[in-house]
């Protein structure tokens, strides 16, 4: 779709006149980039949102050891970026993206003029801030009361609701995920995630195949998590 047709679908920008989004539309920059491609790093100046037109990003908590954690990912109609934009502090984590990807940029300084001409824009801003340290919170939590196994199928039962299909009891998830980023998603090593994924197959609760990854039996994972 194109930008215009985009913005509409974006809660942020819902509340402009057609009028309006196209004008904002006019103001947005195209970037691709490819799979493994970083779009900023942690402690970079933060000037530009980022809404992802095609492709997927995931945002990252780098260590100094090397090891990292992925905070989330975003997929098509969803942006990013803003934090920095808002408080002016270099840029809180890294964004790399996942497969090769189209995104739309805004600057800065238009960014501002929009939230300060739009009351609900800033409002939608301000929830989806909310809504995101929730979900850092929700991270912290399950890392210290959560063993590897249930935090393993904790986060693919919510990979599911984000970005599967589903179909009475299983779900298909399509995503470019290596297990690496699984494990980073859950704070683990990839060998203890692999022996999971070996558990979990055995159990007949998951299966891998490439980029597809199924879940079995919808219900069964759940009891991983009590």
């Amino acid at each position: 779709m194109d930008a215009t047709e985009l913005l509409s679908r974006i809660h942020l920008f819902q509340t402009l006149s057609p009028e309006d989004r196209e004008d904002l539309a006019g103001l947005l920059r195209t970037q691709k980039v490819r799979a493994g491609e970083a779009l900023f790093r942690k402690g970079n100046e933060g000037t530009t949102l980022y809404i992802i037109q095609a492709g997927s990003v995931k945002i990252v908590l780098p260590s100094r050891l090397g090891d990292e954690m992925i905070v989330t990912i975003f997929t098509p109609g969803e942006f990013f970026g803003e934090m920095s934009i808002l408080d002016g502090m270099p840029r809180s984590a890294d964004a790399v993206a996942v497969e090769p990807s189209t995104l739309l940029l805004l600057n800065r300084s238009d960014f501002l003029h929009f939230l300060k001409k739009n009351d609900a824009a800033m409002e939608a801003i301000l929830a989806c801030l909310s809504a995101r340290l929730r979900q850092t919170d929700d991270l912290l939590e399950d890392t210290s009361f959560l063993n590897i196994p249930a935090r393993f199928a904790k986060k693919i039962l919510q990979l599911g609701e984000m970005f599967g299909k589903k179909e009475d009891n299983t779900m298909e998830i399509r995503l470019r995920l290596t297990q690496k980023d699984l494990a980073d998603m859950v704070g683990a090593t990839r060998e203890s995630i692999n022996k999971e994924l070996r558990v979990l197959r055995e159990k007949g609760l998951v299966t891998l195949e490439g980029n597809v990854l199924r879940i079995e039996d919808v219900t069964r994972l759940h009891r991983r998590i009590r």
